[in-house]
């Protein structure tokens, strides 16, 4: 985001904080996430940072979009720390009803990443053996995931060069690709152009780009020199050793926008989830209005000091804040977030700000919340998602691979003034998409 747009948004976003009662310096998080102003380069290859994940292949099994998904987090960590997570496991361990023939999506990653059921490390559950084991626990956990939908290229650049490797789809078929007749694949140049708009049926990674790649390297020429520098899933046989040249004129790569993963942060033992959505954002529900609010029920399992809240952003430059309701009884308690302070024994502000993407995205809470074994309290958040009618991401069974979502024994609440509540699972069948993150809190009991 740049020049007058930029700061037209912003000026907005703050009015919004304002009008809501949030001030901009409320918690601490970041008043506006903006992207950094940096030079795009001409040509920039996260390869030559040692940032090249393992090429790997996904055999006859529908699961390019966990390897991808997979490789682009264990690009963000190389090369000071490398990984081999399981694609196995964030396949068959994700909580829809599907296997590995079923393919899937970017919000069943982002709902197994934001759960924190993984990633598990490749050697606990290995590729392609029709097994996976229950109970493992993600050895990393990723804080944010950013939706790249309707970004231009420039945009998606910027997000690789602040945010490292992306993962989007594109219209590539191996039957085809392996096929001399194929017209949109040169083998000898490992160059990719379909000038069509097609179905959308494969992942891949992106790891920079080259404005100067040649266009007669294309079987169909485009009108201009440019391509992203690609890593494949097809192994170390396809391609220069898996990697391939997409042109920027490509009608379908990031045509639906793709995903980029970060910070990444170590799991430590002594963190839990509480979640009100373990299938994550499968809807979207609202007043007809850019702004509402939203709250969720959670009772404290241990005493524990509360390190973040996560949810979901249905579009780009939402406005937000985070009140915590310490104890919670009734509806009526949820009308105290309108007129949250930033300390004292009733409602709190932990935190306010905006998002600059769409996405899951954990809000860091580092101020001390503690909370007591068996408290019941609630967190509350006001957003406001401009030309978003329907602003609040929410779970609900909706086909067969989602109909694992239960609304029993879960409490979330949408409201359009703050004022007056609704029980989303009462009235709608809904669970609104909410995380809290917690890390144990140790009490030392010395002597006098």
């Amino acid at each position: 985001m740049a020049g007058k747009y930029a700061r037209v948004t912003a000026v907005l976003m703050l009015a919004a904080l304002l009008a809501a009662g949030a001030s901009p310096c409320s918690g601490t998080a970041a008043p506006f996430e903006y992207m950094p102003l940096v030079r795009i380069p001409r040509y920039y290859n996260l390869m030559e940072e040692g940032k090249r994940p393992a090429v790997r292949s996904q055999g006859d099994l529908e699961t390019c979009w966990a390897i991808s998904a997979c490789s682009a987090i264990e690009s963000d960590l190389l090369p000071e720390e490398p990984h081999l997570f399981s694609p196995d496991h964030m396949s068959l361990q994700n909580g829809y009803i599907s296997g590995q023939e079923d393919g899937g999506d970017y919000y069943m990653i982002m709902s197994y990443l934001a759960d924190w059921k993984g990633p598990v490390e490749e050697a606990e559950d290995p590729y392609a053996d029709g097994l996976s084991s229950d109970g493992l626990t993600a050895s990393i956990h990723v804080q944010d995931i950013r939706l790249l939908r309707g970004m231009s290229r420039r945009r998606i650049m910027q997000m690789i060069l602040t945010y490292g490797a992306a993962q989007s789809s594109l219209s590539m078929d191996r039957m085809r690709t392996d096929s001399d007749e194929y017209h949109y694949y040169n083998e000898d140049t490992a160059a990719y152009y379909d000038p069509f708009v097609e179905e959308l049926n494969h992942d891949i990674v992106i790891l920079g780009w080259d404005d100067a790649y040649p266009r007669e390297n294309f079987r169909i020429r485009p009108q201009q020199d440019g391509a992203w520098i690609c890593q494949n899933t097809w192994g170390e046989d396809f391609g220069e050793n898996g990697i391939f040249y997409v042109s920027y004129e490509d009608r379908n790569l990031f045509r639906k926008g793709g995903l980029v993963y970060g910070p990444v942060t170590q799991a430590y033992s002594g963190e839990r989830v509480y979640e009100q959505d373990s299938l994550g954002w499968l809807g979207r529900q609202g007043y007809g209005q850019s702004s509402c609010w939203f709250a969720g029920v959670f009772e404290a399992g241990r005493s524990e000091s509360v390190t973040g809240i996560g949810f979901y952003t249905t579009g780009p430059y939402t406005a937000y804040r985070i009140c915590l309701i310490p104890e919670f009884k009734e509806e009526a308690d949820l009308a105290s977030a309108a007129g949250a302070q930033e300390s004292g024994s009733g409602a709190r502000v932990l935190a306010a700000g905006q998002i600059a993407a769409a996405g899951f995205h954990t809000i860091q809470i580092p101020q001390e919340i503690i909370l007591r074994e068996g408290q019941t309290y609630a967190v509350a958040v006001w957003i406001s998602t401009p030309a978003e009618r329907l602003p609040v991401a929410v779970e609900v069974a909706k086909d067969r691979y989602t109909q694992s979502v239960s609304t029993q024994g879960r409490q979330t609440w949408l409201s359009r003034t703050g004022k007056h509540w609704e029980n989303t699972q009462e009235k709608y069948a809904t669970n609104v998409c909410m995380k809290v993150f917690t890390a144990q809190h140790e009490v030392i009991v010395g002597k006098d």
